[in-house]
Order: structure tokens, then C-alpha cells, then sequence
């Protein structure tokens, strides 16, 4: 004769770990939907217009549509990108874009960093160099312009007044010479948006405990020394950001040539996004200049993608050192 079997019921102490699971799960589903809630104004904001402008300037890209027409046209192929690639303007205003680069991105970063240690360094007083640094960045575009128009304005303006104190001869203005009217925007860029590379900076170097500095000043570490050996290496990641946002931010300039120099003198400033709006909007052939845009989005994550590797292949020989 079996025995049979003992039925226990259970008991708080059996059941807690259920509940907790239970209660865990409900809870972190919970949350998830909350999650959704708050990102779903972003998301359909980052679907109406950019996400999906940006597939739709992909096919357009590959038909010839019109801003006179309703609907995507006749049907392209390539031949949108190989027209822009057979223009002689498109890689001058590609090549005046990358020249525009070049001259923004160094001192960009050199002059926000700079200006950062020192402003880092200053025991009273940070809150005003913060705020005179970074005032000129929440200007709009078309304020910054008259400025820096006004500066250059030959024979009367600030630049030209300031040529005749050194005792040089006014020249016919800034703007004026297709040789430098690219400098002078690039002079009112620096000075524009400085600011914001100048906070990034300041904020990586409030994070750099104060203790090594006064470790290295023990040790004889001079002001310089610090830099090279503290703070180069730990605003690596810092500086990392700051280029790369800011070769795309140039790559992708507009504003103050548009207003400075409207693209001249004769063609001499004319950008890549000027000609893109200038074959979208006054030829009213969307899809070509679909294509101009889509080829300067290719060489802006090139650049941005070369960028990364070059900084990653640095960073592993200096582990292997």
C-alpha cells in the first residue's frame, strides 16, 4: 500500500518571488510605455521632416520633378547625377565648400579650446567671458551679415579704418576680390560661432579633477607640461566631437554667403547647398537638384566616416605604445 501524496499549500514565502516577477514585469512594461509616450513627439517630428524629406529627396533624385509640376515626372535614372557631375560649377561650389572647411574648422577648434583653458584657469569672473563668448552665437544668420558687411564696407568701414591706422592703402573691400571675399565670411563664421566649441570645451575641462593639476604642479610640472600631459589626453574625446561636428556644420554652409556675397563676386563664394537651392528653386528642377544634394551628402559622411577611422587608427597606436 502507497502512501499518498502530501498536498502543501503554499505560502507567502513561495509566492513572493511570483509576485515580485509579476509585479517587476507589469512595472517595466509600464515604464516602456511611458518611454514610447515622451519619444513619440520627437519621432513623428523626426519622420515629417527628416526622415522622410530625406527619402523623398532619394527618389526624387532619380526623376525629373519640377516645382511647375504636380507628381514625380518622367523617370530619370542617373542621368540627374551625371549631369551634376559633368557641370563645372557643381565641383566649384563643391570645392569653395571644402575651401570654406578649411579655413573654419582649425580655428574653430585651436581658438574655443584655447580661450576655454584660459577661461578655466580664471577663479571670478568665468560668468562674463561665458556670456561674451557665447552672445554672438544666438544671433541669427542675417544680424551676423550686416555686421560683418558693415565691417568690411571699403573706404568707410571698420576693416578699412583700421588698414589706414596701420598705414596701409583700403583696398576695394574684403567682399569685394574674388581672392578674399571667402576669408571674410570665414572671419565672421570664427567669430560667430566660437562660442559654442568654447562651451563644449569649457564643460570637458570642469570635468578634469583639480587634484591633477595640483599633483603635476608639485612635481614641477610647468603651465604648459599640464596641458600636453593632462588635459590634450582628457579632452580627447571632447575634441574628437568639436571637429567632427563642426566640419559637418561647414560642410554644410549657406546663411552667410547667401547674405555676405550672394555666392560672388561672379561665382567665386558660390556654395554647394546655394547651388542646390539655386537649381531647385529658380530652375524649378527639384529632381536635379535632388541629385546635387544627395552627392553632397555622400562627400559629408565620406569626410565624417575618414575622420573616425583616422582618429580610431590613432588612438590604437598610442595603446600599442
Amino acid at each position: 500500500m502507497t502512501a499518498s501524496p502530501v498536498l502543501t499549500r503554499p505560502t507567502d514565502a513561495t509566492l513572493a518571488p511570483r509576485r515580485l516577477r509579476s509585479s517587476s514585469g507589469a512595472l517595466g512594461r509600464s515604464q516602456g510605455r511611458s518611454g514610447w509616450l515622451f519619444l513619440a513627439p520627437f519621432g513623428l517630428f523626426y519622420v515629417a521632416f527628416l526622415l522622410g524629406p530625406t527619402i523623398w529627396m532619394l527618389v526624387t533624385s532619380f526623376f525629373n520633378t519640377s516645382t511647375v509640376r504636380t507628381g514625380l515626372g518622367s523617370f530619370a535614372g542617373f542621368a540627374n547625377y551625371a549631369e551634376m557631375l559633368g557641370r563645372p560649377d557643381f565641383w566649384s561650389s563643391l570645392w569653395h565648400t571644402l575651401q570654406f572647411t578649411l579655413y573654419t574648422t582649425p580655428p574653430l577648434v585651436i581658438l574655443a579650446f584655447f580661450f576655454a583653458v584660459l577661461t578655466n584657469r580664471m577663479n571670478k569672473g568665468q560668468w562674463f567671458f561665458r556670456l561674451a563668448f557665447f552672445l554672438p552665437f544666438i544671433l541669427p544668420s542675417a544680424t551676423i551679415s550686416l555686421i560683418w558687411v558693415f565691417i568690411f564696407t571699403p573706404a568707410t568701414g571698420l576693416w578699412a579704418s583700421l588698414q589706414s591706422l596701420l598705414g596701409m592703402t583700403p583696398g576695394s573691400g574684403m567682399l569685394s576680390s574674388p581672392n578674399t571675399a571667402m576669408i571674410g565670411v570665414a572671419i565672421a563664421t570664427v567669430w560667430w560661432t566660437l562660442g559654442f566649441n568654447f562651451v563644449l570645451y569649457l564643460a570637458g575641462l570642469q570635468e578634469i579633477p583639480r587634484e591633477l593639476y595640483e599633483a603635476a604642479a608639485v612635481d614641477g610640472a610647468s603651465s604648459w607640461q599640464q596641458i600636453k600631459s593632462i588635459t590634450l589626453p582628457l579632452l580627447g574625446r571632447t575634441t574628437t566631437l568639436v571637429i567632427l561636428l563642426q566640419i559637418i556644420a561647414s560642410l554644410k554652409i549657406f546663411d552667410q554667403v547667401y547674405l555676405m556675397t550672394n555666392g560672388g563676386p561672379g561665382i567665386s563664394t558660390q556654395v554647394s547647398l546655394q547651388l542646390i537651392t539655386g537649381v531647385g528653386f529658380t530652375d524649378n528642377r527639384l529632381g536635379a537638384a535632388s541629385a546635387a544634394s544627395v552627392l553632397l551628402f555622400i562627400v559629408i559622411v565620406a569626410i565624417a566616416v575618414i575622420r573616425q577611422l583616422v582618429e580610431r587608427a590613432a588612438a590604437k597606436r598610442e595603446i600599442g605604445a
